[in-house]
């Protein structure tokens, strides 16, 4: 099972992981690893990529660990583009889980 867990900072979402294989279906052939991979690179590539930010992104691809941190200090401007958008991922993924409760859950943490 893939466990993603947000990390919070009162209403502040600062980041998550992403721990596990599915086990929806073989390596290569499973829809739920690859929906969460997607969206998360999505993530990535919006705060890293596109708002320039220094977000830190840890990968095992052997292990099936994803780690997402946003900075610190951000401005106001800067976390009311971030916010929406992780939280946007938090409400992805719960939708997953409840199409694949066998094969994703969802924590705050």
């Amino acid at each position: 099972m893939t466990t993603v867990t947000f990390h919070m900072e009162g209403e502040r979402i600062c980041g998550f992981d992403a721990r596990g294989h599915s086990g929806y279906a073989e390596a290569g052939c499973d829809i739920v690893c690859a929906a969460v991979t997607s969206a998360v690179r999505l993530v990535d590539s919006t705060v890293n990529d596109v708002l320039g930010l220094a977000a830190s992104v840890k990968v095992s691809e052997e292990d099936a660990d994803i780690s997402f941190r946003l900075p610190g200090g951000l401005s106001a401007e800067l976390e009311d583009c971030c916010q929406p958008l992780l939280t946007g991922l938090m409400v992805y993924f719960a939708q997953l889980h409840d199409e694949y409760p066998d094969n994703i859950e969802v924590l705050e943490g």
